[in-house]
């Protein structure tokens, strides 16, 4: 990739685009591509046949999807198979039809069967019955991942797809309707000793253990990868550790200075027992993390501690 080539960043004002946008104009790239999801629906065929016609980018990276955590999986599952299927297919068949040199796609380490073995290599894709609650998306992110084979089988394109794990970082989403689970408890533990209250509430047993990439070093890696991988299949982004739900929020108690108690709220789901991805193949091509958990805590804690949120809903 030339500092000059016209790359387009779906999905430029969310978590994973913003970063990815971050990394690209500091490493100097100018000529970069945007449009908000209200100057083009990527949902309608006919708008983004247009906008690659006449915009004509050379790269591509998808970032842009509908995307949400347990209670919005499980409330939107319409929205969420939809939205995403026709996100993807209408920017991987235009970036074909206008001749794209590269494009990566963006899928999440939900894909992977709810009872796999642990840690996620990328060949267990499709071994198994996924999560119920978040498997429209995760089929709509397969769908995706096999369309970016097919194209690359049938018209010899080089689409690429990468499945990174749980993300936070600048520019998440703290509604607590929608969010992760990391923002969430984040904001909780914020609002929690903002207000001196003596409790904060986490869902579930606090048992299930989960990987965390800070949203920058996920940016480094595609990078990494638009310039190093030209392969079918996917590649794990992660950072090969992870820890419990119960340890997440023990270290942002600690973090925000939350002196109060943790209480289990044992009526809620745990979801998916543990989802920890197998990093060998990204580190056998060169890349590994490099923000450990704790500092990328302290980084987001220092954005958002003086924030005020308005709930929705």
């Amino acid at each position: 990739m030339n500092k000059n080539d016209k790359v387009f960043v779906a999905g430029h004002r969310g978590m994973v685009g913003s970063a990815i946008v971050r990394k690209l104009e500091k490493e100097g790239f100018n000529n970069l591509l945007f449009r908000t999801s209200k100057e083009l629906d990527l949902r309608n065929q006919a708008a983004v046949e247009d906008f690659f016609e006449s915009e004509r980018p050379e790269y591509v990276v998808l970032a842009a999807a509908k995307v949400g955590g347990i209670l919005a999986n499980d409330t939107y599952r319409a929205d969420f198979i939809y939205d995403n299927l026709m996100i993807q297919s209408n920017v991987m068949h235009q970036s074909y039809k206008v001749g794209v040199k590269k494009l990566l796609f963006l899928g999440s380490s939900c894909i992977y069967p709810k009872m796999a073995k642990q840690p996620l290599k990328e060949d267990y894709l499709l071994t198994g019955l996924m999560e119920p609650t978040n498997e429209p998306y995760a089929i709509a992110k397969i769908a995706g991942i096999k369309m970016a084979d097919a194209y690359r089988a049938q018209y010899n394109c080089d689409f690429i797809s990468v499945m990174p794990t749980n993300m936070y970082g600048p520019n998440d989403n703290y509604d607590l309707n929608t969010s992760h689970v990391l923002p969430a408890l984040l904001r909780k533990f914020i609002e929690a000793e903002r207000s001196d209250l003596s409790e904060v509430v986490l869902w579930g047993t606090g048992n299930p253990k989960r990987e965390f990439l800070y949203v920058d070093d996920l940016a480094d890696a595609c990078l990494f990868l638009m310039n190093n991988f030209s392969e079918k299949g996917l590649v794990n982004i992660g950072t090969g550790k992870d820890v419990s739900i119960l340890e997440l929020a023990q270290m942002i108690a600690q973090i925000t200075g939350f002196k109060g108690q943790i209480v289990h709220d044992l009526s809620k789901p745990d979801g998916t027992p543990r989802k920890q991805l197998d990093v060998t193949k990204l580190t056998t091509l060169g890349w590994s993390a490099s923000i450990s958990l704790e500092k990328g805590l302290k980084m987001v804690y220092e954005e958002v501690k003086n924030k005020t949120w308005v709930q929705h809903g």
